[in-house]
């Protein structure tokens, strides 16, 4: 993707969706936290069915680690891997209530110091939760990176760090939403909707899907 297309590609899909959000529900940091941590090879329609009984029931480190392993496994027994899941979700929120006070800390080497908390989990935190201008790479956006040419590149990382380096400023807080969007619902994994999408002329992919007949 040449420089000068960047602008106006995230200009259109801001244009489309002015305040894009994540999927996931939460009401508080710490429930972002939680339903990111359990996002992990999961879809946010499975996690959110989950936690839609979870947090009723506890919505805090304290509540959490008042529930015990095996209770919190039964509200989460719906997603996949829950019960390594789980056993990162207490040993966090033991971290969270010993260390921070009960509260979701802000930093990145604090939020990944926290099991089960990588640099894509913390990036999602920082950018959702504190509005942070921070790039977390799924399989969407490291697909997007590389087919549209916005970002190419061999890992997570190195696509994160020329998203960062590339997008204008002024989009760069909601990229991360407009693109994990459009790679779900339109640029997607074996047949991209070249023929509904909205930004096909910026983009570097050929041959463009065919028209559907």
């Amino acid at each position: 993707m040449k420089t000068a297309d960047i602008a106006p590609f995230f200009a259109t899909l801001k244009a489309a969706n002015p305040m894009p959000v994540t999927e996931l529900e939460y009401t508080s940091v710490f429930e972002l936290l939680t339903a990111v941590l359990l996002s992990a090879q999961a879809t946010d329609v499975g996690v959110n069915k989950a936690t839609r009984k979870l947090f009723p029931v506890a919505n805090t480190p304290q509540a959490i680690l008042d529930l015990g392993l095996d209770g919190l496994e039964g509200y989460i027994k719906t997603i996949g891997l829950y019960h390594s899941k789980a056993k990162h979700l207490m040993q966090t929120c033991r971290m969270l209530v010993d260390l921070h006070g009960g509260q979701v800390p802000r930093s990145r080497e604090a939020l990944e110091a926290l099991p089960g908390v990588g640099r894509k989990t913390a990036n999602v935190v920082l950018n959702s939760a504190f509005g942070e201008a921070t790039m977390a790479v799924d399989t969407h956006i490291f697909r997007m990176g590389n087919r549209t040419g916005l970002a190419p590149g061999k890992t997570p990382l190195e696509v994160e760090l020329k998203l960062l380096k590339r997008i204008p400023a002024e989009y760069l807080v909601d990229a991360h939403h407009w693109l994990i969007l459009h790679g779900r619902y339109v640029c997607v994994a074996r047949t991209p909707r070249c023929w509904e999408c909205a930004v096909s002329a910026y983009c570097d992919y050929t041959p463009k899907t065919p028209l559907p007949a």
